[in-house]
């Protein structure tokens, strides 16, 4: 896997500064660009565009806090592809909540009120995440060990995964 934040030259972080990867993005992409190697050999030309295709992935990973998170516990070692995330079960019970008052609209998709009703209570869920998840983003840039910090991150990636598919359910079916 590569390591953006090495190739950025930046520090890992939850959040990189913007600025900093917006400039290694402009550094990178002039130095690697395939047209400065359009006269090199195949091989030059095929390692110039899997550097710039490279560099775009790592620019659009670190500008987007929810492709960092999970990029930087796959980068340790702590997140799996399709890995199965046992969540808590208080935690699951208010998504259960949060489903029912979703389908409470599916089924009566005239009554704007019900809709209304799932969206406030998925972004108070939302606000709730963020606010909970600020303190543990400052402890990961403090931490000596930042892998236990890590661990309890990767247990609010897998909320905020669940968050997600809820509220694009109710989105996806209010757009029809």
């Amino acid at each position: 896997m590569d390591n953006y934040f090495e190739l950025y030259q930046i520090p890992i972080s939850l959040k990189p500064d913007a600025a900093l990867v917006k400039q290694q993005f402009y550094k990178l992409s002039k130095q690697y660009h395939p047209d400065r190697i359009a006269q090199g050999d195949e091989s030059a030309q095929a390692a110039a565009l899997h550097m710039a295709a490279t560099i775009n992935d790592a620019y659009q990973t670190l500008c987007d806090e929810d492709k960092t998170m999970p990029y930087l516990l796959r980068l340790k070692g702590l997140l799996q592809d399709e890995e199965k995330y046992n969540l808590p079960s208080d935690f699951l019970m208010e998504m259960m909540n949060l489903n029912e008052a979703v389908s409470d609209y599916e089924d009566a998709p005239e009554n704007e009120s019900l809709k209304q009703q799932a969206e406030e209570a998925i972004q108070a869920q939302m606000t709730a995440w963020n606010q909970a998840m600020q303190p543990l983003a400052l402890a990961f840039e403090q931490a000596e060990d930042k892998t236990a910090v890590l661990l309890q991150i990767k247990d609010f990636y897998f909320r905020k995964k669940y968050l997600l598919r809820i509220r694009e359910r109710l989105t996806t079916f209010a757009s029809r």
